[in-house]
């Protein structure tokens, strides 16, 4: 994954988060958008509607970025 320095990080638009309001899970390429997807579970302190809202950024962002989820939901990705 290409390193997102805290500078740029820090420059980037709360919507380009898949959580907007922790800015976290940058989704700026396909391999943030990659891993956005495997690091979802981890998120903390957001509300189920938060995390539809994530999902559908994260859908968005794979798409433009030609990135394959094929899970709809949020809930269908596995445990870790």
């Amino acid at each position: 994954m290409a390193d997102l320095s805290t500078h740029k990080r820090d420059k980037l638009d709360d919507s380009d988060f898949a959580f907007p309001k922790e800015r976290k899970e940058p989704l700026t390429d396909a391999p943030h958008v990659r891993n956005a997807v495997a690091r979802f579970d981890q998120v903390e302190g957001v509300s189920d509607s938060e995390k539809d809202e994530a999902w559908k950024r994260i859908k968005r962002a794979a798409k433009k970025f030609d990135v394959d989820i094929h899970e709809n939901d949020w809930r269908e990705l596995p445990k870790h």
